[in-house]
């Protein structure tokens, strides 16, 4: 979220250092009574790679462009108890699978979406029914994956090489101008 007039006293922001991160210009309300300072943190977003029956599932956001697949991710609730039971929430809410593991791959900073992601590889059980997020699945198998080189696409590389696996990057489209 971006803010150019402070959300609590409408005063319009200035970019300022802050004791404890000097190097680093942040929006702040120059009213010293009021204080607002953008601190802009990331979100902690947990992602799945899901594997079921033996194959990787990818899936596709209804907001997504085709053919676009990705993992299966989720922000973390304030209710979840960890990220590792968060993981396995999204993968039943998304997919309806139960997860019968949560094994953490590692974490990666998404920065077009100001967002960490913490990876995990999610075996899974039962039936897939998409959920109301998604419009597609396909399943894959491990070693016809490629990868995107962005966060969770890392996330998809590093578990492929951690069973063996040389995965190859597939090129992302370009942006349009």
């Amino acid at each position: 979220m971006s803010y150019r007039h402070c959300p609590l006293c409408a005063s319009p922001l200035s970019l300022r250092a802050h004791a404890g991160s000097l190097d680093v210009q942040r929006p702040s309300c120059p009213d010293e009574a009021c204080g607002f300072i953008h601190w802009d943190n990331p979100v902690p977003v947990v992602a799945a790679v899901v594997e079921h029956e033996g194959e990787l599932i990818l899936a596709r956001n209804k907001a997504w462009a085709a053919p676009f697949y990705a993992l299966i991710t989720g922000f973390l609730e304030k209710t979840d108890p960890s990220p590792d039971e968060a993981v396995a929430r999204e993968v039943k809410e998304e997919l309806d699978l139960d997860a019968t593991g949560v094994h953490f791959i590692g974490h990666y900073r998404f920065e077009r979406q100001n967002q960490i992601i913490l990876a995990y590889h999610v075996p899974a059980t039962g039936v897939i029914t998409l959920g109301e997020e998604l419009s597609d699945y396909k399943r894959i198998a491990p070693e016809k994956a490629r990868y995107w080189p962005v966060a969770t696409g890392l996330a998809l590389r590093d578990w492929l090489r951690s069973r063996g696996l040389d995965p190859q990057a597939m090129e992302l489209p370009a942006k349009p101008n």
